[in-house]
């Protein structure tokens, strides 16, 4: 990179750094007095300018002050991705020890794991529990609970189990219950959970004979937990603290962002979409699509436990802390993954 070229980009990164310090515009004086004392005011001034030019920052009235754009922002992660790969956390052992703590309760750990986020950034952070449909079953548990509700529990080659509570509409003796799910172990265990949510429950229940009604409707029954445990959801987590934050200091501003935490479904496809294995990806602007929801940003990556992924991360306001979110991001996912690798806990890498 050439001399002129080096400059221009420490100039961004300082704006950048600035303005989400201050959440205020920047002015060429603030650079010049704080962060570029060996650069010339005269020479500042113009590289504002062709940074202006480059729409990588903007002056959002007629004051001297500047603000970074989302291309700016995009320049300005690019610019500090050298320095993340060097920047560790050092309460990864405590999460581990929670993992282990708690590895027979996932639900309770990824509580934790939110928590822990939310306390260390200030900000609303998220765990899409695992998609479990690449998972393959090992063994069916049915238990009554009341006379007509149910508790399936499914367990996971991996060590994950994963447990649906559904109302019956119909009398079932403990002898027929104990009968039908040997019978559903016998077909079913081995077979992958996607498999058998969108197949074989599907093909069983077509093949049974009219008289057979009682395991008819059990399956259709059992069908519908399979399908409520395929697929992702979101559990977010964070204190009042993140909404003393200055973007929310309008309702508009409050119900703009409720409306994001709320579209689940989108939330999840736009990740999808836009997941790099083994990086901490970062949507913002044009990639959230609604134009209400581009003042915030999406901070997540994948992570595995018992090697079935999910995803976790922050969302914050788009003036947030990069230097810190990523790399945290990163370790805790890393951890977790390592953690509960092949249904091993792993005290230490």
């Amino acid at each position: 990179m050439k001399k002129n070229e080096l400059r221009l980009n420490e100039t961004l990164c300082a704006l950048v750094d600035e303005y989400i310090l201050t959440n205020e515009p920047v002015s060429s004086r603030m650079l010049n007095e704080k962060y570029l004392s060996q650069v010339s005011p005269a020479t500042l001034r113009i590289d504002l300018f062709k940074l202006e030019e480059m729409n990588l920052i903007q002056q959002p009235h007629t004051s001297a002050g500047r603000i970074p754009t989302i291309h700016g922002y995009r320049q300005y992660l690019q610019s500090i991705e050298t320095e993340h790969r060097q920047t560790t956390f050092d309460d990864m052992e405590f999460l581990r020890e929670l993992l282990i703590r708690h590895y027979k309760d996932t639900p309770r750990a990824l509580h934790y794991i939110m928590q822990l986020l939310a306390k260390e950034t200030d900000q609303l952070s998220f765990v899409a529990e695992p998609e479990v449909s690449s998972g393959y079953l090992s063994k069916l548990e049915v238990f009554r609970i009341e006379p007509n509700k149910f508790l399936f529990v499914m367990s996971l080659d991996s060590g994950l189990d994963k447990t649906v509570i559904l109302k019956c509409d119909y009398d079932i003796t403990e002898a027929q219950l104990k009968k039908l799910v040997r019978y559903l172990n016998d077909e079913l265990i081995g077979l992958r959970i996607y498999d058998i949510a969108n197949k074989y429950l599907v093909e069983m229940r077509e093949n049974i004979d009219q008289e057979s009604a009682l395991l008819k409707q059990f399956l259709k029954e059992l069908h519908q937990a399979f399908m409520d445990i395929s697929g992702f959801f979101i559990h977010f987590d964070g204190s009042i603290k993140f909404l003393e934050q200055p973007e929310f200091d309008t309702k508009a501003e409050v119900l703009n962002f409720m409306h994001l935490i709320q579209s689940q479904d989108k939330i999840l496809n736009l990740m999808k979409q836009f997941d790099k294995p083994d990086k901490v990806n970062v949507m913002m602007g044009e990639q959230l699509l609604e134009p209400s929801w581009q003042q915030f940003v999406v901070i997540y990556t994948r992570y595995e436990i018992y090697e079935i992924p999910g995803f976790l991360g922050i969302i914050a306001p788009v003036r947030t802390d990069y230097r810190k979110l990523i790399p945290l991001v990163r370790d805790v996912a890393k951890t977790i993954t390592i953690t509960t690798k092949r249904g091993m806990m792993v005290k230490n890498q």
